[in-house]
C-alpha cells in the first residue's frame, strides 16, 4: 500500500482530523491518500482542509462523512472551489523542471491563490468560487503543449468511494 500525504495542507490547525481515500476508483489500486479534514457539524461530517492531489470529485471546503474505517464514503456539500493539478513529467531535466515550476509559483503567487505541492512535480491549486485562474490555466497549458507536463481538473471524474 503506498500513501500519498499532505505535509503542508493549507487548512491545517490543532482540530484536525486525518481521514483516507482509496484511490482503487480512479485507477490507482494500491494507493490510498490522506486527506485532513476539520469537523463540519455535530452531525459527524467534515469539511475537507487540504488540496487534494489525487482525489477526484473533492475540493478544499467540501463537506463529507466517513466510513466506519475512517475512509471518506460520500460527498454531502460541495464548498464551490475547483482544484487544478498539474504533474511534470518524470523525465524533464533539472533545469528545465526548475524554470517551469517557478513559472507556476509565480502565477500562484500573482493570482493570491492557495497550493500544495507534493514533492517537486505535482501541485494542486485551490481555485475559489468566482475565481477565474485564466493565467494560471494559460501557463499549464503551455508547459503541457511543450511537452513538459499534464494539467487537469479534479472534477473532471466524480468522487467514488470503494464499495
Amino acid at each position: 500500500m503506498r500513501f500519498i500525504v499532505h505535509e503542508g495542507p493549507v487548512g491545517r490547525s490543532a482540530s484536525n482530523y486525518i481521514a483516507r481515500v482509496d484511490l482503487a476508483p480512479f485507477g490507482m489500486e494500491g494507493q490510498i491518500e490522506q486527506l485532513w479534514l476539520k469537523p463540519a457539524n455535530d452531525d459527524g461530517s467534515y469539511d475537507v482542509a487540504c488540496i487534494p492531489f489525487f482525489t477526484y470529485g473533492l475540493a478544499l471546503g467540501d463537506t463529507v462523512l466517513l466510513a466506519d474505517d475512517d475512509c471518506v464514503s460520500e460527498v454531502l456539500r460541495t464548498g464551490g472551489h475547483r482544484n487544478l493539478r498539474l504533474l511534470f513529467i518524470p523525465d524533464l531535466p533539472t533545469a528545465d523542471l526548475q524554470q517551469a515550476a517557478d513559472r507556476v509559483k509565480a502565477e500562484i503567487l500573482a493570482s493570491g491563490l492557495l497550493s500544495e505541492w507534493s514533492g517537486e512535480r505535482f501541485v494542486a491549486v485551490d481555485i475559489p468560487k468566482g475565481i477565474e485562474a485564466a493565467g494560471l490555466i494559460a501557463v499549464m497549458e503551455d508547459l503541457e503543449n511543450k511537452g513538459q507536463a499534464f494539467w487537469e481538473w479534479s472534477a473532471s471524474q466524480p468522487f467514488s468511494a470503494r464499495s
